[in-house]
């Protein structure tokens, strides 16, 4: 039996998100809607990825298998696909979760100030699904000094085609 659509938002909030090749090169800009619910959610990601993605949870670190690949390739947001972050971005902070130093285009992320736990930190989301992503913090090595720190439950890596030129600076 197939699973409702998921609902979409009207008009008034759609999004611009970039869209990439297999390879990560940028196809263009283009607006897409919002997706505020989709009922198969809970249905087809794992409780662990539900919790994260949708609860606001974290991976506990070290724990979810590829958070210290070193494969090229893309991450997309695990809920609605949206591509998120390069394998060129990512670099090993040593805490037990991918860190990635940038975004692969910033339409497609989204931020908000998140103050549980008695702390003050920067939340990243999906840009087009909300998906909880992880925070961002001001501690990254250059060139951009930032650290996003993402649950690795809240991505699907595909890696880049094999008959393609590698792109990644650790191969």
């Amino acid at each position: 039996m197939d699973s409702p659509p998921a609902k979409t938002a009207s008009p008034e909030t759609m999004v611009t998100i970039m869209e990439f090749s297999p390879t990560g090169k940028p196809t263009g800009l283009r607006s897409v809607d919002r997706i505020i619910d989709d009922p198969s959610w809970k249905s087809r990601l794992s409780p662990q990825a539900y919790s994260v993605t949708r609860r606001h949870a974290t991976d506990p670190p070290f724990s979810v298998a590829g958070y210290d690949s070193k494969e090229p390739g893309l991450y997309r947001c695990l809920c609605c696909g949206t591509v998120l972050f390069s394998s060129e971005a990512k670099f090993d902070s040593g805490t037990g979760w991918p860190s990635f130093t940038s975004p692969l285009a910033k339409e497609n992320l989204a931020t908000r100030e998140d103050l549980s736990y008695g702390m003050r930190r920067i939340e990243v989301l999906c840009a087009r699904c909300d998906a909880h992503m992880g925070h961002l913090f001001p501690d990254g090595p250059p060139p951009t000094g930032l650290r996003y720190c993402i649950n690795m439950s809240a991505l699907d890596f595909v890696p880049f085609p094999k008959n393609s030129p590698s792109k990644d600076p650790q191969q």
